[in-house]
């Protein structure tokens, strides 16, 4: 897949340097490996539950590619028990190599708009230091979200959060969002978009090809 970045407090510049490259390459190849072919492979799976968009698609093959280079999936980002339950995770997580220099916290975001303070909060609290006792610490954010040619062509829900509208809420919280943040945007796929029925009560999707 391609995608769009929109860099915050100069993340950009930042995943330049040496303790960083490394795995941000590796979190680039596991985006841009996807292809239109695969994402229809699964999407049209037989016996696969049948959903009205590519989004849970993409969620599952990010997860094959980063955890087969090394990501953590659900890391915890707290120690402490009272913070072990799933909104007190990240998606994909990174440590540092050297030292403890270095390391990425990522969320995945295709949840509604009104999610988008907290998806971009959590790299925050991964990368600053709490009172709270960590389970993790990076250093830096990546939020994935769609583009607003992926929500459409997608067949995502309306109300989707997107990388567009998100970078109202970079500049809005800047004194809030702490720490370097990449926004990656997935740009839609360039040979299908999915096309909806209804089935009872519920929207399905399928492949239309272009």
């Amino acid at each position: 897949m391609d995608f769009k970045t929109h860099s915050h407090r100069h993340a950009l510049a930042i995943v330049k340097e040496p303790q960083f490259k490394k795995d941000w390459d590796s979190f680039c190849e596991a985006v841009c490996s996807i292809s239109d072919a695969e994402i229809i492979s699964y999407f049209e799976k037989p016996g696969a539950r049948k959903a009205k968009s590519i989004s849970e698609v993409i969620n599952v093959l990010i997860d094959e590619r980063l955890t087969k280079a090394g990501w953590n999936r659900q890391s915890h980002i707290f120690g402490d028990k009272r913070f072990q339950d799933k909104r007190w995770t990240l998606d994909f997580a990174k440590a540092g190599d050297v030292l403890d220099k270095g390391g990425f916290s990522v969320e995945v975001a295709f949840n509604h708009g009104e999610a988008t303070a907290w998806n971009l909060i959590k790299p925050v609290l991964a990368s600053e230091l709490n009172h709270v006792a960590k389970a993790i610490q990076t250093e830096i954010g990546i939020v994935v979200m769609a583009t607003e040619e992926l929500k459409a062509k997608g067949g995502l829900d309306s109300a989707t959060g997107t990388f567009e509208k998100t970078q109202h809420y970079l500049d809005a919280m800047r004194n809030v969002l702490s720490v370097p943040i990449v926004l990656v945007g997935l740009e839609a796929p360039k040979t299908f978009r999915i096309g909806h029925k209804k089935v009872g009560n519920k929207k399905i999707g399928s492949v239309i090809k272009l």
